[in-house]
């Protein structure tokens, strides 16, 4: 799909500055995660492609789960009111949980996620995103992994959609909005 197809304002970040990130991220995650049971749950659908290259790269042995969790809907802003649509198939209690995001702006989701997670004892709970949008937070959220901070832009590509479209851009832009 060609820039000129995509109704994006501007590329915010590049194939190739995401891939160097996701391979700074990894090597980070594996040597904090060294000899520990390492549970990486990715929040479906955005974080899919993240996940996927983040995972592939962290060099341990891990299990993969995956959550479907929900506040967008079809809009450009969070409704605010999260909804956990798919659960875990596995439980937590004992182990380290990595949560794998693709972006955290208000806070309300994964401020959600971890506290639901934490009622099932987990050894420890950590997130990473890769994108942050701190000027939107509504919810002070702990992020102990993030790729990119970036402007108070709606963004598609690299499996963030609108409208469940535009998911599979390479890199991340701003979407045009009227």
């Amino acid at each position: 799909m060609s820039i000129a197809e995509v109704p994006i304002k501007e590329v915010l970040i590049s194939q190739e500055e995401i891939a160097r990130r996701v391979k700074k991220l990894s090597q980070q995650i594996t040597s904090d995660y060294q000899g520990k049971e390492l549970i990486l749950v990715c929040i479906l659908k955005g974080a899919a492609i993240f996940w996927a290259d983040l995972s592939r790269q962290i060099g341990l042995p891990l299990v993969s789960e995956f959550v479907a969790i929900s506040s967008y809907g079809d809009k450009t802003s969070s409704s605010g009111v999260v909804k956990l649509d798919f659960d875990l198939t596995q439980s937590i209690e004992g182990k380290d949980v990595l949560i794998i995001e693709d972006i955290i702006d208000t806070g309300h989701t994964i401020a959600y996620l971890k506290e639901n997670f934490l009622t099932r004892r987990p050894a420890s709970l950590k997130v990473c995103a890769l994108l942050d949008k701190p000027s939107r937070r509504e919810v002070e959220v702990v992020i102990d992994y993030v790729g990119f901070r970036i402007p108070d832009e709606f963004v598609v590509g690299y499996g963030l959609d609108f409208g469940q479209r535009y998911r599979n851009l390479p890199y991340i832009a701003a979407l045009l909005t009227k």
